[in-house]
């Protein structure tokens, strides 16, 4: 079954220890896309400007989105500029630059609205209901945040929230939100708000789902080098969504199909840092994606 994500499209400059990559592919619907469509097929909803290159366009039609509702606007792609240090987790903001982003609406193609799984990523709450609003009694909703929504639109993505089925965030954003320090608390607190589920993602140290009465724990491959980290959020949700649509899962389903999910996430995001952009997904094939998925059944075996 189909998915439709709605996010960012946008070009990275990235500056590591070792290294630095100018105005690279990257933005949320990028890495989303690209992880998701090894499942089932994606349908991509951005925003770039009339620099953005055909090649990156064409690139991701080759792995099976659609891009008819990737819009190109007069004006420069949102370009963001980041500098990582040495242990490659903290990183320095160096610019944000929105351009065309800045008056994003999103537009829906036409037979669009009824896409059956539906990932909105970490946009303004606002744009995320005005989606939402126009969907199609959508099978599955699955949101993202950041800290600047939580603390600037709370209302508006408390509003959103109580009308989708799945959240994902990181230990810090989940701790803003629910205004608690135990990461079980602040499940327990943000389920309150409406999702029937919670992903806290937790980096190297892997990432938890949490059910109505049901906690599943998902370690972090450990990898051998660590080249650009950029974007692995993205891509696990992409892992994670896409297995979701490519089993037909829905709100109700028992833990079973989301456990899965969450191996497929963590085993398709485990790529991304392993090379510069989204060149890590690229590479990764169906017999590197298996064995990541029997590293990590190993790892969770008693």
């Amino acid at each position: 079954m189909s998915i439709l994500v709605v996010g960012s499209v946008a070009y990275d400059t990235v500056e590591t220890p070792r290294e630095r990559r100018e105005r690279q592919l990257g933005g949320s619907a990028s890495f989303f896309s690209l992880a998701a469509s090894r499942f089932a097929p994606v349908r991509a909803v951005g925003v770039v400007g009339d620099d953005f290159r055909a090649a990156d366009l064409a690139l991701l039609a080759a792995r099976g989105v659609d891009t008819a509702g990737i819009l190109r606007r007069g004006g420069p792609t949102f370009h963001w500029s980041g500098r990582y240090h040495e242990d490659l987790i903290e990183r320095d903001t160096l610019a944000t630059e929105l351009g065309v982003f800045q008056d994003f609406a999103p537009e829906l193609p036409a037979g669009w609205r009824e896409t059956p799984y539906l990932f909105l990523a970490n946009i303004h709450p606002s744009l995320q209901a005005d989606v939402l609003d126009r969907m199609v009694a959508p099978r599955l909703v699955v949101l993202d945040t950041m800290n600047l929504w939580i603390k600037t639109t709370r209302r508006e993505l408390q509003e959103v929230l109580a009308r989708v089925d799945v959240v994902l965030l990181n230990d810090g954003e989940a701790r803003l939100l629910s205004g608690q320090r135990s990461l079980a608390a602040a499940a327990t607190a943000i389920r309150e708000l409406g999702p029937a589920r919670v992903v806290i993602k937790k980096g190297e140290h892997g990432a938890l789902l949490f059910g109505r009465d049901s906690l599943l724990a998902v370690p972090a491959l450990l990898l051998p080098e660590v080249v650009d980290p950029t974007g692995a959020g993205d891509c696990f949700a992409g892992g994670f969504v896409g297995h979701l649509a490519a089993s037909g899962a829905k709100r109700d389903d028992g833990d079973p199909v989301f456990r899965q999910a969450m191996l497929a996430g963590t085993a398709v995001a485990s790529a991304c840092p392993e090379a510069f952009s989204v060149d890590g997904i690229l590479a990764l094939d169906e017999a590197g994606y298996a064995r990541r998925l029997a590293t990590l059944a190993a790892m969770m075996t008693p």
